[in-house]
């Protein structure tokens, strides 16, 4: 008899815990949120690409997860993933530190103002741009699947919308015409990093034996 099937979302941000949920729809299995843990602290991600760093922090909440005493435990995948907008005229930034850039604690408006100065420095530079989303899950401590879903674009004249989150009103999808702020999120989700990741996860689930 088949086990049911758990996955743990290694993620405490709400906004991508709803974009996850709606992705597996239609996986068979229960998904889990860092929510239903016990709090830890989050590992220093000190990869120097979206890879590393989901490698690490998917290993970091396996662990957690394998003491956390919760009984779905033992048949849980751990999936994890590390996302971020790459800026060609800046030199691949915000890039890995797109969580990070400017400081921990600085708001998205301050990080669309910072870049949009460096930008203006460079009016000659190219616009084009792409968000970058690494998955990575893991049974156990053991690495079970990977992929890295991308979209291609280009910065905003200036910010635009009221969707999404995160970077998402300095992104222009070109057969939009529209950043992905502006259109609603079925429509971002069909086009965007995080949608063709975890549609690639979600085929390998389809897949794989339990």
């Amino acid at each position: 008899m088949q086990r049911e099937r758990h996955l743990l979302v290694a993620t405490g941000n709400p906004h991508k815990v709803r974009e996850i949920r709606q992705l597996l729809a239609d996986v068979p299995a229960t998904l889990h949120s860092l929510a239903e843990l016990t709090p830890v602290v989050e590992p220093e991600e000190t990869g120097e690409t979206f890879q590393e760093n989901a490698r690490l922090k998917g290993l970091h909440y396996a662990r957690h997860l394998a003491i956390s005493g919760v009984p779905w435990a033992p048949s849980a995948l751990t999936v994890a993933e590390d996302a971020g907008l790459v800026i060609d005229a800046l030199d691949g930034d915000p890039g890995v530190r797109s969580a990070r850039y400017l400081r921990d604690d600085a708001s998205y408006g301050e990080r669309f103002a910072d870049i949009y100065r460096r930008l203006d420095a460079r009016p000659s530079a190219p616009r084009s741009a792409r968000f970058v989303c690494a998955l990575v899950a893991l049974r156990g401590t053991e690495v079970a699947f990977e992929t890295t879903g991308t979209v291609e674009g280009e910065i905003a004249p200036a910010p635009a919308g009221g969707h999404g989150f995160g970077y998402d009103p300095i992104f222009v999808f070109p057969a939009y015409q529209k950043t992905l702020a502006e259109v609603d999120e079925r429509e971002k989700l069909r086009v965007a990093h995080r949608g063709h990741a975890f549609r690639a996860l979600a085929a390998w689930l389809a897949k794989e034996k339990k």
